[in-house]
């Protein structure tokens, strides 16, 4: 059948030069279409790389401080509410108000503090540096929606030595800034590693890895970027087509499977470029009712809000649309695998059966995510009480409905887009299976072990595709390992007929065989 058979690979025969030529083409095409793409990129992000001069902004930091005063943190000993004009005054006891443990308990105390202002939460503090406890006034909201407790460690504002403070006329020389949570976001940054390379090993480490630097990329050139007032769209196109090529091929190597989800991923961030940008004008997203919006907007003329949300809504999707177009891609090439005789049209189906079951995940994920960020905002929008049509095209919600609706229908476009490319290069570059195994399962009406033949019909999800496209493949194996010794046994009996019963002499050619065979 112009298949030779070979030992060492049961499962598949050596590829015919009909199949090498087709298999070369469709690597030349990959590669033609993407080398000028990522050095279209690369160009484009050379030429738009931000000089990182800051000169003519105008932000006042919240954290410079004035002559005198630090930023100084602590472990709390003690919580106290008393009345706020001896917060200059450390305390010895406990006021009323005060749980048995020293802390603060919320409903107590703290009405006085809200509608008269005569009691305050106050957290005995001893600073890390060294020296004796500070009294550390708490801010009411915080109180009021964590509270503090014996043993937070806190970052407060010293003003115990700046011009002017006088702590004898009741003024707080402490104040409460922020917690520290320092230690906390170790401990899960260390457990996310630990448990993604222990699942996936190298490949998880690899994705580790891509994830630094696709983050790097987002703080190098795109944020520096924006605030030099590059072109968002073409900025956001750039930057997350440098972070999707660099993440696919450094977590799941160089391979036509890879290739096929980045032209996929691209494709589906082309569509939700236009998308977004269409949305942003025809929508009017201005940032109207965000303080950090205003913020900026006020920095510096160079910085464009709507070209902030532009870019904010290209970058939302990256990760659901990688995720989407490399699972697609090795669906098919798994399907492949199971039943390599499928045709394109068939291949393309079961593919995208697969991919529908993904879409309608993937469209929740995406809609959960964004309610879950935005969940104060959709809390205060209920309690205005305002019909639900009105409420989502506020200007508090407009937003996150436009991303999670263009993001959505930029990764449901990429699906089918990706499964053709696949499929196209699947046919084109795998490797058929041995000849003579399909004649041999022919003849019996069998493919595997006796089995009928499995086709991605037989094939309800990922799960099973991977078992049956395990089983498919042992079968395969057990049945050439079968054919082999039937050919060995065979190629005994005719040497032996040839030899005429002869006795093999030692050390002859007829004894080292007969030696191999046993």
């Amino acid at each position: 059948m112009g298949a030779g058979h070979s030992h060492g690979h049961t499962d598949h025969s050596e590829p015919t030069p009909r199949a090498l030529a087709a298999r070369k083409r469709a690597n030349w095409l990959l590669a033609a279409v993407l080398i000028p793409l990522t050095l279209l990129t690369l160009a484009s992000m050379a030429m738009m790389w931000p000089s990182g001069d800051k000169e003519d902004l105008k932000l006042a930091s919240p954290y410079a401080a004035a002559p005198g005063v630090t930023f100084d943190t602590g472990k709390i000993q003690r919580v106290v509410v008393e009345s706020c004009t001896q917060g200059a005054t450390p305390q010895q006891g406990a006021q009323p108000g005060t749980g048995q443990d020293g802390a603060a308990q919320p409903g107590a105390g703290q009405e006085g503090a809200a509608q008269q202002g005569s009691n305050c939460t106050f957290a005995f503090t001893e600073p890390d540096k060294g020296g004796n406890p500070v009294k550390v006034v708490i801010n009411p909201d915080v109180v009021k929606s964590h509270g503090v407790k014996v043993g937070d460690n806190i970052r407060y504002l010293n003003l115990s030595n700046a011009q002017g403070a006088s702590a004898g006329q009741g003024a707080p020389g402490y104040i409460f800034v922020d917690f520290v949570r320092t230690m906390p976001i170790i401990l899960l940054a260390v457990l996310y590693a630990v448990v993604v390379i222990a699942v996936a090993r190298w490949r998880g480490l690899r994705a580790l890895i891509g994830l630094l630097g696709a983050y790097a990329v987002l703080v190098s050139f795109m944020l520096p970027g924006l605030v030099e007032g590059k072109p968002p769209l073409l900025l956001a196109l750039v930057g997350s087509t440098v972070i999707m090529i660099g993440v696919l091929y450094f977590a799941h190597g160089f391979s036509a499977r890879t290739s096929t989800a980045l032209l996929g991923t691209m494709f589906g961030l082309g569509i939700t470029a236009l998308l977004a940008a269409w949305a942003t004008d025809a929508a009017n997203l201005a940032g109207v009712g965000s303080h950090d919006a205003a913020t900026l907007a006020n920095i510096s003329d160079n910085i464009s809000i709507s070209g902030i949300i532009l870019c904010g809504l290209i970058i939302s999707g990256l990760g659901v649309l990688n995720d989407v177009t490399i699972t697609q891609s090795s669906a098919v090439w798994e399907l492949y695998e199971l039943a390599p005789e499928t045709s394109a049209r068939q291949l393309f189906s079961s593919a995208m059966r697969i991919g529908r079951d993904h879409i309608a995940s993937t469209v929740y994920t995406i809609a959960f995510a964004y309610a879950g960020a935005a969940l104060p905002i959709l809390i205060i929008v209920m309690l205005y009480d305002r019909p639900l049509g009105e409420a989502l095209t506020s200007a508090e919600l407009s937003e996150e409905v436009i991303r999670t609706l263009v993001g959505s229908v930029g990764l449901v476009l990429a699906i089918p887009v990706t499964t053709l490319i696949a499929v196209l290069v699947v046919k084109a570059t795998g490797i058929k299976p041995a000849a003579g195994l399909q004649a041999e399962g022919s003849a019996s009406g069998d493919t595997v072990s006796g089995r009928p033949p499995v086709t991605p019909d037989d094939v309800a999800d990922t799960g099973a595709l991977a078992a049956a496209a395990a089983v498919s493949r042992a079968g395969r194996t057990r049945a050439a390992g079968s054919r082999a010794s039937r050919e060995d046994a065979s190629e005994a009996g005719t040497e032996g007929a040839r030899d005429g019963g002869r006795e093999a002499l030692p050390g002859g050619r007829r004894a080292r065989r007969a030696a191999e065979r046993e």
